[in-house]
């Protein structure tokens, strides 16, 4: 009796779970395709809202590719350019001025960057001396009795091919409008003694590190009076150790400045720190 009980058992468990796999299987028939149908909805509705949020057509979806617009588009619209369409129009004669300065600036910036080709034909002291007089400066090579600057015209006297007698020995670049790239172009200069960046507003701390390191070992005489250099910029002129003269504006304009100056006279036995009207007062 209990073996034929257990076989009615085990008949019935299988029969039960058969009956609710197919229901199951069932069910699950039922729901696809209405899930289906929900997300292709779905999907329509997003392809109606993505049509809608759409202005217009591009040319290669309405077939119409060349135009006659294409007269008055540029292809070399700058983000810049970009910027300044999405800007409001502005009409205080003051703020174009300034929009007007900064785009000066910005060309003078990119006319005064290093050019290899050019020091690599002229040699460095050449290459900077061509540099310097173009922009109203005036040089100084070695043996010669005068300073040589640009005439009239603008024109420089100079050869135009690298030649080893002409070595630089002093720079002026006095009232200048000389910014941080056009310093990449003032270096290697082995025999330069003399350097005067005086009444240069653009000349700061980031333009003396530069020029401090840029391999005039020789340099005596330095004048950054007029400029925009701070006492934190000084000390790195412990890289010309054979410095003699420094003339700034004042060297006790603040309690840091004269502590930084008495530190750098310090560091270099031969340098003498001076006050600017001590000097060009005399001129």
């Amino acid at each position: 009796m209990l073996k034929v009980y257990s076989r009615i058992l085990q008949q019935s468990s299988r029969r039960s779970l058969t009956l609710s796999a197919r229901r199951l299987n069932e069910i699950t028939n039922e729901n696809e395709p209405r899930e289906s149908a929900v997300l292709k909805k779905i999907r329509e509705e997003q392809m109606r809202d993505k049509a809608a949020l759409k202005w217009r057509k591009t040319n290669e979806e309405s077939g119409d590719i060349d135009t006659k617009l294409k007269y008055f588009a540029n292809n070399e619209q700058t983000s810049d350019f970009i910027l300044l369409m999405q800007k409001p129009l502005e009409l205080n004669p003051k703020k174009w001025k300034d929009m007007w300065d900064k785009r000066k600036e910005k060309n003078e910036r990119h006319m005064q960057k290093f050019m290899s080709e050019r020091h690599e034909i002229l040699g460095p002291d050449l290459a900077t001396a061509h540099f310097i007089l173009h922009r109203g400066g005036s040089i100084k090579f070695v043996n010669a009795q005068q300073w040589t600057r640009s005439n009239e015209d603008g024109d420089v006297k100079l050869p135009s091919r690298y030649d080893a007698k002409f070595k630089l020995e002093g720079i002026r670049c006095d009232n200048m409008r000389l910014f941080y790239e056009g310093l990449e172009n003032i270096r290697w200069l082995e025999h330069l003694k003399f350097a005067s960046f005086h009444n240069v507003p653009t000349f700061d701390d980031w333009c003396l590190d530069r020029f401090s390191g840029s391999q005039c070992d020789k340099l005596e005489v330095l004048d950054i009076s007029g400029t925009n250099c701070t006492a934190r910029s000084l000390s790195c002129l412990y890289r010309l150790s054979n410095l003699k003269l420094l003339i700034v504006n004042d060297p006790k304009e603040t309690l840091e400045y004269e502590l930084t100056c008495a530190m750098l006279e310090e560091a270099l036995p031969k340098l003498k720190i001076v006050n600017s009207l001590s000097v060009h007062n005399l001129q």
